[in-house]
């Protein structure tokens, strides 16, 4: 089953995640921001770093690559969509899954471990889990503060997948950390699950996010 990992200029967790994917017993395989045709693939990461630097806004010229034609077109075959961090605030920005991701609450990079607690798995990324359990996965951002003008509907649609569980490292709107579109199909998520996948890393919660695709 192969998975394509998505690449941007600044992109820098692509390495990362194409280990998790392999962990996971899937085949990862690199795809370049200017590749539009994406049918070979069964799922899609979109994984974190500084695309284009962060400029304007995350992910913001990233959401105007001819590779997010190609996303959207297999989010209409219902095929999984996972992206993490930078690849949460690109699915915010161009409208697949509900919110925006900004800047946090105490305005610089945060990077530490956390404990969250899975709200849903009803998405392909977290069937693996119990509703309400508990998993240790990083943090590593700038811009994770969640915000919607459409919280309701959200709780009313089952669309919150992560709450951070102890504190709100960054001030996230109900301490919401993941979130799903109507399908469950498109996860974003700002915490890395991919530096937790072995527990030499300290935990290998992450693993199971990527066993969702198969």
């Amino acid at each position: 089953m192969k998975i394509g990992v998505i690449r941007f200029p600044g992109t820098n967790c692509d390495r990362d995640v194409a280990h998790a994917i392999k962990l996971a017993g899937l085949t990862p395989e690199y795809v370049w921001w200017n590749e539009e045709n994406l049918t070979d693939y069964e799922g899609i990461v979109i994984p974190g770093g500084f695309s284009y630097g962060d400029y304007l806004r995350a992910g913001a010229m990233a959401s105007i690559t001819p590779v997010i034609d190609g996303i959207k077109a297999l989010v209409k075959e219902e095929k999984p969509v996972l992206g993490i961090c930078n690849g949460a605030q690109i699915l915010g920005e161009i409208g697949l899954v509900p919110g925006i991701f900004i800047t946090n609450e105490n305005p610089k990079f945060n990077c530490e471990w956390v404990d969250l607690k899975v709200t849903t798995n009803r998405t392909p990324f977290t069937k693996e889990f119990t509703k309400g359990q508990t998993v240790k996965i990083p943090i590593a951002h700038a811009e994770g503060r969640f915000y919607t003008e459409n919280i309701d509907l959200m709780k009313d649609q089952d669309q919150i997948v992560l709450q951070f569980k102890d504190k709100n490292p960054n001030g996230s709107m109900e301490a919401i950390t993941g979130i799903c579109d109507e399908s469950g199909l498109v996860c974003a998520m700002m915490p890395h699950p991919e530096r937790a996948c072995e527990e030499i890393l300290g935990s290998n919660d992450g693993l199971n996010f990527f066993r969702g695709f198969l």
